[in-house]
């Protein structure tokens, strides 16, 4: 998908990267420069990117929030992330249009990529994103929300689907439902 081998990045993926996030020329190649500073293969392993995140989160365990951010940046599945992945992550998460980042909170919350989302998998994801949360933290949560079983109900239960239901990721509802109760939380 990127350029991993090369240590100049192409025109081509320079141009589409400018199309696709309205970053400048200069902020790209800047990125770029220290991307190939920090991984000279030219592209991040899971475990490297669990490493990032941990660097975020000293005091938490972000293991499996790293993992599951991975696997919705990973667009064509080869389990590494090249410099063209991490850039449209980059855009889309920090100031990305609000559709975009809609459509990242579901593959966040589409655990299986399957185009749809199951309570299963929203518990998945509220487990993961508890584990960031640091333990004496976890009594200021609301009642309705301090454990990641009740964050997960209340989460479903805006959806209005039963226990074993599934939304699917045309439904534009389920994606501001998302994004409205975990915004704070998966844009850390």
């Amino acid at each position: 998908m990127g350029n991993a081998t090369s240590s100049a990045l192409s025109k081509e993926i320079l141009e589409d990267l400018k199309l696709t996030t309205k970053f400048t020329e200069q902020e790209i190649s800047q990125w770029y420069e220290n991307f190939q500073k920090q991984c000279p293969s030219g592209r991040i392993s899971p475990e490297e990117f669990e490493e990032i995140y941990g660097r975020f989160f000293p005091d938490s365990d972000p293991k499996s929030y790293a993992r599951h951010v991975f696997r919705s940046f990973d667009t064509n599945d080869d389990g590494t992330l090249d410099f063209k992945e991490y850039i449209i992550a980059l855009h889309m998460t920090s100031t990305g249009r609000t559709t975009r980042k809609l459509e990242w909170a579901f593959s966040l919350f589409d655990v299986d990529k399957n185009g749809y989302i199951t309570k299963a998998e929203v518990k998945e994801i509220c487990q993961a994103l508890f584990k960031l949360i640091p333990k004496e933290d976890h009594s200021k949560l609301p009642e309705d929300e301090n454990t990641p079983e009740k964050r997960a109900n209340k989460l479903w239960g805006y959806f209005e689907k039963k226990d074993n239901g599934r939304t699917c990721s045309g439904s534009a509802s389920a994606q501001r439902e998302i994004i409205s109760m975990e915004a704070p939380a998966i844009f850390l």
